[in-house]
């Protein structure tokens, strides 16, 4: 076992996952609303936003040592974190369709 490792691929698939439904759902249900800017607004959004934040999570854990990272006490946090990134990776791209949407039924 290496949370560092597991980590690492957590935030490659996230990311994965992220774009995946950012591309095929967010920028489909957009795309519908005539020239509008908004779908290349939201792809913004995606480099501003989850980017860092995986990176940063990803800083967090690859820090530990060999022995931190086969610590079994670990997994609490391991889990805590996990949870937060496919939360993100997955209600971001439905927040960020619905806030969008709403902005363009005002323009």
């Amino acid at each position: 076992m290496d949370w560092r490792r597991k980590v690492s691929d957590h935030v490659a698939f996230g990311l994965l996952v992220y774009t995946g439904m950012h591309i095929f759902w967010t920028m489909t249900q957009l795309n519908g609303h005539g020239g509008s800017i908004l779908p290349y607004f939201a792809l913004i959004v995606l480099v501003a936003a989850i980017i860092p934040g995986c990176r940063w999570m990803e800083d967090r854990w690859s820090t530990l040592s060999d022995a931190e990272a086969a610590d079994p006490a670990l997994r609490r946090a391991y889990t805590r974190d996990m949870a937060l990134l496919w939360t993100a990776a997955i209600g971001l791209p439905v927040v960020l369709t619905f806030a969008f949407q709403g902005v363009a039924k005002l323009f």
